[in-house]
C-alpha cells in the first residue's frame, strides 16, 4: 500500500470546497471540470494529504451500504507541522469543537467540524529526540 485518499460523501459540494480552502487545501480535479456545471466529485490536496468528495446524488443506488446522512462515525486525523499557525488561521472561520490541547501522548491537537458534520482533528507531535 502506498497511500490513502478517503472519498467523503457530501450534500453541498460548493460549501465543502470553500471550507477546505480555508484550511489551505487546493482543488486539483473535479467532475465535471469547474465551470462546466454542478460538481459531483472533487479532489482536494494540501501537502501530502489528498481528500476526495462526492455528492450523495451522484452515487445513485450503486452502493446502498453507504449511509445517506451527513457526518457519521468518521474522524480524519491529520498531522501538521505548525498547529498554532493553523489554529490562528482558522479559529474565527470554522466551528472549533476542541481548541488546542496537549495530549498525554505528546501531541497538541485541534478538532473542528466541517460543513458536512465530519470531525477533523489536526495534530502536531513533539519531536522525538
Amino acid at each position: 500500500m502506498q497511500s490513502l485518499s478517503p472519498n467523503i460523501f457530501v450534500n453541498n459540494m460548493t460549501a465543502t470546497i470553500e471550507f477546505y480552502t480555508i484550511l489551505g487545501f487546493s482543488t486539483t480535479m473535479t467532475v465535471p471540470e469547474q465551470g462546466q456545471g454542478d460538481l459531483v466529485w472533487a479532489m482536494l490536496n494540501h501537502g501530502a494529504v489528498t481528500i476526495m468528495f462526492q455528492t450523495f446524488e451522484s452515487l445513485g443506488e450503486e452502493l446502498p451500504a453507504i449511509s445517506r446522512q451527513n457526518g457519521g462515525s468518521l474522524l480524519l486525523y491529520i498531522n501538521v507541522a505548525d498547529i498554532q499557525s493553523l489554529f490562528d488561521q482558522v479559529k474565527d472561520k470554522v466551528t472549533v469543537l476542541k481548541g488546542l490541547e496537549k495530549t498525554f501522548y505528546g501531541a497538541t491537537e485541534l478538532s473542528i467540524l466541517d460543513p458536512n458534520n465530519y470531525v477533523l482533528t489536526f495534530a502536531q507531535h513533539e519531536e522525538q529526540g
